[in-house]
């Protein structure tokens, strides 16, 4: 069980220091519909993160642990691991020059007329869809199979994942439900600097888990 855990807390913590589902959180709870909307995004957040991470677990659970099994995971790894460092590279020249403005997706434009249902679907999407938070969600739930605990305990591991990875999302709604007022200034100070920095953030850690990956996968390859 600690096995499991402590292999997943790295992704966890990347997928929680993601820019982009913070930035729309906050910006979601800056409109008339932020009460509803807010959580309706942190909810499907969680769902999403939740379902991709049960799937791989009950997949790779469900094939026998043979040998050419093994190899296909570390195989995998090594595949998601060049994936992450390509996504990196793809972050760091799309990165913007000194003094440009930061451009941000175009929906984020759009937040202030969202209703519940469209701020629910694009917390799916980011979750489950979105390829960086994808790939480092498929990282945790590797991990988790891998460990070769219990069924009852790999639940356990996944509530693990979903509680830590979402908690700068479904913090930050909390805070905003409990404290509006006090909220305000630290969620845009927030915002603010997710966005300035949303490029080298998620270079950073797609290299660095990129490069793990990577590493795990071809020194256990026999």
């Amino acid at each position: 069980m600690g096995q499991a855990i402590g292999a997943l807390l790295p992704s966890a913590a990347a997928v929680a220091l993601s820019p982009i589902p913070i930035v729309a959180v906050i910006l979601m709870l800056s409109t008339p519909r932020a009460k509803t909307n807010g959580p309706a995004f942190a909810v499907a957040w969680m769902i999403g993160l939740a379902a991709v991470s049960s799937v791989v677990v009950f997949v790779i659970g469900a094939v026998n642990n043979t040998s050419s099994t093994a190899d296909t995971i570390l195989w995998g790894k090594v595949v998601l691991g060049l994936l992450l460092l390509v996504l990196a590279l793809r972050r760091w020249r799309g990165r913007p020059k000194p003094g440009a403005p930061v451009e941000m997706p175009a929906w984020m434009s759009t937040v202030d007329g969202f209703t519940p249902v469209k701020a629910f679907g694009l917390g799916i999407v980011l979750s489950a869809a979105n390829p960086k938070n994808l790939a480092l969600t498929l990282a945790a739930a590797s991990a988790i199979a891998q460990a070769g605990v219990p069924d009852g305990q790999e639940i356990v591991a996944i509530a693990v994942f979903v509680v830590l990875a979402s908690l700068t999302v479904a913090g930050s709604v909390v805070f905003f439900l409990v404290a509006p007022a006090a909220a305000a200034r630290p969620l845009d100070s927030l915002k603010e600097f997710m966005t300035a920095n949303n490029s080298v953030i998620m270079m950073v850690i797609l290299l660095i888990f990129g490069v793990k990956l990577l590493g795990e996968g071809m020194g256990l390859i026999s």
